[in-house]
């Protein structure tokens, strides 16, 4: 005699559904969970909650997600995009193309990487360097709110197959790459010791200026 798992109420053997509450039993509750099951994957795929937008830009951001949403409502109003004047002092004070390359925006690390080693060789002036790094500075921000927003919509497209797929376009498009930190640590040390090196030895032997010869005596007694 099963009782039923809702109300424990006894029912008969034959009994499909409890006498008192109506819930389904033994082979009737079976087919209910089979159709349930068969109704979730009709489209080839489980059915299950989807992280919310706000869940989905966290996980895309990764480090620092709180700051970087604060900065992105800046670029939007009234749902629309739009451009607004920010500053990113890390993309900024740290050799930018690698700021990009931690963040995966890899076109924009390579342009910010060609960019100010082209403007110095045609221009002859290194300062041109300072320039993308101001550009960089300013930029920064609204460039990695339109990647993120173009990476979010991708991984919500992937979250439509199954679970695993958004979890694999998460990993592969968003967070960043720690590797680049250590990678911008040993440019600087490098850049300092070769500065070090510099001003140890002195200017070139070709930069010095040349002493002016004394005049001979017979001029001076004249």
């Amino acid at each position: 005699m099963p009782s039923c798992s809702q109300c424990q109420q006894p029912n008969t053997d034959d009994a499909n559904f409890c006498a008192q509450c109506g819930t389904a039993l033994g082979a009737a509750a079976t087919a209910s969970s089979a159709e349930q099951t068969s109704a979730e994957t009709a489209a080839g795929s489980p059915v299950y909650a989807p992280a919310s937008d706000q869940d989905l830009w966290r996980q895309f951001i990764g480090p620092h997600a709180d700051y970087y949403l604060g900065q992105f409502k800046k670029f939007s109003s009234n749902g629309q995009p739009k451009f607004a004047l920010s500053w990113n002092w890390p993309a900024f004070l740290y050799i930018s193309f690698l700021w990009f390359l931690y963040r995966k925006m890899y076109l924009h690390a390579f342009v910010y990487a060609i960019g100010p080693m082209a403007s110095s060789y045609l221009t002859g002036d290194i300062s041109g360097s300072l320039v993308w790094s101001i550009m960089a500075g300013a930029t920064a921000n609204y460039l990695y709110y339109w990647h993120c927003k173009e990476g979010v919509e991708e991984i919500k497209k992937a979250g439509k197959l199954n679970p695993a797929a958004q979890e694999e376009a998460i990993k592969e498009s968003g967070g960043v790459q720690p590797y680049v930190i250590y990678v911008g640590i040993a440019l600087y040390v490098l850049a300092l010791a070769g500065l070090g090196k510099m001003i140890q030895d002195g200017p070139p032997e070709g930069d010095k200026t040349p002493s002016r010869p004394a005049k001979p005596a017979s001029m001076i007694s004249t």
